[in-house]
């Protein structure tokens, strides 16, 4: 079974999706070509239709006891021009959200939601109010799963009131295309299993990467395991409080062997911690400490200078 969220580039032209309030462009193609193919070919049921052509979401259930919801995250995200005319929720897409992970708390489902842009690439509007429902639903949501920015990253999720108290994490998976000066790659997640009153949450993860330059130099495909996230990071469990004692770890060794080895998989291999000075490792862990555009004191306790 596969499952799909919608990608910036399926619009024409790129990254541009009209709201509905746009009488002189719709994208309604888009979302009946995307309704058939997801149902027809890659067989979710038919009963998500409807929220596909209504905006490119659906939900659905995985297994009993996990549901997947897919959101798509371009009516939030800021390279969406449509936007600037009114960015507030245009298709109520998170009203649809919060009602579904109120039927799934209602009814002792674990979520996990799938989307192409990572929230803190989306508008600060949607950020806050995306936060605030993550914090509302961190006991039903147990998996969140992005892309779209070409590197291996992740974001933290804290509570609202305890600044400290780490409740639900992003997991940025890296692209099989290379942008420039990548490889490919792409993860695999090992999740808790299938069982009554199972947490579905991620056990670890292992990302594989297309080498490029032994591809180039042999002339054949060279992949290879770039990484297991437990054993390269030295982690007990893949919850976000461990996530959390990671990122204290990096601060207080920020300039250490550890934050090289970050950056090295946040490049996929293509480069080194040498080519991150202190600046640059202080913005990565910075991005890693939020998932909110303008999250003002995310980086307040990281060290200024080397």
């Amino acid at each position: 079974m596969l499952y799909s969220a919608v990608g910036n580039h399926e619009a024409a032209p790129c990254n541009l999706f009209p709201t509905p309030i746009i009488r002189s462009d719709n994208i309604s193609w888009l979302y009946q070509a995307l309704a058939d193919s997801w149902i027809n070919t890659f067989g979710l049921p038919n009963d998500t239709r409807e929220s596909i052509l209504r905006g490119g979401f659906y939900t659905t259930l995985v297994r009993p006891g996990l549901r997947l919801i897919s959101l798509n995250t371009n009516y939030y995200a800021s390279d969406n021009y449509w936007l600037f005319i009114n960015s507030t929720d245009p298709l109520n897409q998170l009203e649809w959200l919060i009602q579904w992970l109120q039927y799934a708390e209602d009814n002792g489902e674990k979520v996990h939601i799938i989307a192409h842009h990572p929230p803190r690439t989306c508008f600060a509007a949607f950020g806050w109010n995306f936060n605030r429902i993550v914090n509302r639903f961190e006991n039903t949501i147990s998996g969140q799963f992005y892309g779209h920015t070409h590197t291996d990253e992740f974001n933290m999720f804290y509570d609202e009131n305890d600044h400290q108290r780490p409740v639900s994490m992003a997991y940025i998976a890296p692209s099989l295309t290379t942008e420039s000066f990548l490889n490919p790659g792409y993860r695999v997640y090992t999740m808790d299993g299938e069982y009554p009153s199972s947490s579905y949450w991620v056990l670890d993860h292992r990302t594989v990467i297309m080498n490029l330059t032994a591809t180039n130099f042999y002339n054949r495909t060279i992949m290879q395991n770039e990484y297991n996230a437990r054993d390269a990071y030295q982690l007990e469990n893949l919850f976000p409080v461990d996530w959390d004692n990671f990122i204290k770890r990096l601060e207080n060794d920020i300039d250490g062997p550890l934050m090289s080895t970050v950056y090295k998989y946040y490049t996929k291999s293509y480069a080194d911690g040498s080519q991150c000075n202190h600046v640059c490792r202080r913005g990565l862990i910075c991005d890693f400490k939020t998932a909110r555009d303008d999250d003002p004191h995310a980086c307040d306790s990281i060290p200024p200078f080397a």
